[in-house]
């Protein structure tokens, strides 16, 4: 016995046909759907859709990593009518990172809707331009400088520059 794993891109337009034809082709376990924010990259901003696949037949041990990269802003197809499993998935990458699946069909007629975060919640956390708000109310552990209280009678340091804590963007973003 082999264990293959592998690694398939494909275009949008794609992405459905992609996926079933590897079900077809054996891959039959959904494993999860997530997405990457390459908002920053060079070349080729946007999304990264990414689904993960095994083909669970005896004796056969095969995985494989679907992707695309989709615009800010584009849809995708959905892949329920392939996997129901794949609502749940296709729900929290809606939520997190504001990627629209086009067809998505989980038997309740809702369509996509919120699955984790409150009512009221606004913005797509997982995304690199959302602004980590706990980060900006809260002061930031170490905030009194070392050395500012010298009580030896030596001269106090000069103070460190002041830094950003992580997920905080910096004043040219401007007002928060």
């Amino acid at each position: 016995m082999t264990y293959e794993i592998s690694a398939v891109s494909c275009e949008p337009a794609d992405w459905r046909d992609t996926l079933l034809g590897l079900r077809d082709d054996g891959f039959d376990f959904f494993d999860f759907l997530t997405a990457v924010d390459e908002t920053d990259a060079g070349e080729t901003p946007g999304f990264e859709v990414v689904a993960h696949l095994y083909d669970t037949r005896r004796g056969a041990f095969r995985e494989t990593l679907v992707r695309t990269r989709i615009a800010d802003g584009a849809s995708i197809d959905s892949l329920t009518p392939i996997w129901a499993g794949a609502a749940w998935h296709e729900r929290e990458t809606y939520e997190m990172f504001g990627i629209d699946f086009s067809g998505f069909d989980d038997g309740t007629g809702l369509g996509l809707r919120k699955l984790l975060l409150p009512d009221g919640f606004d913005g797509n956390p997982l995304r690199k331009s959302f602004v980590l708000t706990a980060r900006v109310s809260k002061p930031w552990p170490g905030a009194k400088e070392p050395g500012g209280d010298s009580t030896d009678g030596k001269p106090a340091r000069a103070p460190r520059r002041r830094m950003q804590p992580p997920g905080i963007p910096d004043d040219s973003w401007g007002p928060r």
